[in-house]
C-alpha cells in the first residue's frame, strides 16, 4: 500500500510515499502561505497528485487542530484564517483517500520513533528545532499525546520566571530563550539553555534516548555538546540517557505524516 505524507511548512510543503517501511517517492512545493487557507489547501492538493494514487493520507501541521472534524484551529507562521477550516474533508475528497491530522512535531517524534534515532527505545524524548522548539514523547514504544494531542511541547517548559514573553502568552518558556540565543555564533548558549528544558524532561520520563532534530536542530555537535553538559551538570537522580542526533533529516515531518495517515503509532 503506498501512504502519502504532507508536511506543512511556512515555506515548503514537503511530501513522501511510504510503502513499508520504505520511502519510494518524495518532493516539496511551495507553500504560499500568504494565499491563505483555500492556496494552501491547493497546494496540498497539487503535492497529493504528483504523489500520485494513494491509500492514505497523513498531514502534518504546524499548529493545533480538531482530530475529530479534521479541522484545523491554529497554525503557527500561517497567515489567513485558519480556525475551522477543513482540512481533512477537503484532502479526503480531493485526492480519494482516508485523509488524518498530526501536529508537526508529534510527526517528527512517531517517525524517529518507528524508522530512525529512537528504533527500539521503550521511552524517548523528542525535541524538533526550528523556528520554535517542539517536541514529542514516546511511551512504551508509541507516541504518547495526551489530551487533544498537546502532550510533548518541551519548547513551552518554563525555564525562568520572569524570562522573555512567549507567543504562546507565557513569560519563561524554553522556546522564547531559545529564538534569541540562535544564530551561529551563540548556538552553544542556545545548547545551555535547551539543555535545561531535556534535563527536566529526563526527570520526569526517564527515557532511554533524546532525539533531536529540525532546522536548526540538524547542525549536529555545536549545538548538542553544550546540551549533553548541561544535562550532565543538572540530572543526578536518573540513569544516564543518550542524546543524538535525529536521523531521518527534513523529511522526518512528512514520513511521521505517512505512518499517521497508515494507523501508525
Amino acid at each position: 500500500m503506498r501512504h502519502l505524507g504532507l508536511d506543512l511548512g511556512a515555506t515548503y510543503i514537503k511530501w513522501v510515499v511510504l510503502e513499508g517501511d520504505e520511502i519510494t517517492a518524495d518532493g516539496r512545493l511551495e507553500t504560499r502561505a500568504a494565499e491563505g487557507p483555500d492556496g494552501v489547501i491547493g497546494r496540498l492538493v497539487a503535492a497529493g497528485r504528483e504523489a500520485g494514487p494513494v491509500d492514505t493520507v497523513g498531514i502534518g501541521v504546524p499548529g493545533l487542530f480538531d482530530a475529530a472534524s479534521g479541522t484545523t484551529t491554529f497554525l503557527t507562521n500561517m497567515p489567513g484564517g485558519w480556525p475551522g477550516v477543513p482540512v481533512v474533508p477537503r484532502l479526503a475528497e480531493a485526492l480519494e483517500a482516508p485523509a488524518a491530522l498530526i501536529n508537526d512535531a508529534r510527526a517528527f517524534a512517531l517517525a524517529e520513533s518507528e524508522l530512525g534515532a529512537a528504533r527500539g527505545c521503550d521511552t524517548a524524548v523528542f525535541v524538533a528545532i526550528g523556528t520554535g522548539v517542539g517536541g514529542g514523547i514516546t511511551v512504551g514504544g508509541r507516541l504518547h499525546e495526551g489530551r487533544a494531542g498537546r502532550a510533548g511541547e518541551i519548547g513551552h517548559v518554563t525555564i525562568g520566571e520572569k524570562g522573555p514573553r512567549c507567543t504562546c502568552g507565557n513569560r519563561g518558556c524554553l522556546e522564547a530563550y531559545v529564538k534569541e540565543a540562535l544564530g551561529e555564533r551563540r548556538l552553544r548558549r542556545a545548547g545551555q539553555l535547551l539543555g535545561i528544558g531535556v534535563a527536566n524532561a529526563i526527570v520526569l520520563l526517564a527515557p532511554d534516548r533524546v532525539v533531536v532534530g529540525g532546522g536548526v536542530g540538524s547542525v549536529g555537535e555545536k549545538l548538542l555538546e553544550p546540551l549533553r553538559r548541561e544535562v550532565e551538570r543538572r540530572v543526578f537522580v536518573s540513569v544516564p540517557v543518550e542524546i543524538v542526533q535525529a536521523e531521518l533529516s527534513v523529511r522526518a515531518g512528512a514520513v511521521g505524516a505517512a505512518l499517521r495517515g497508515a494507523g501508525r503509532g
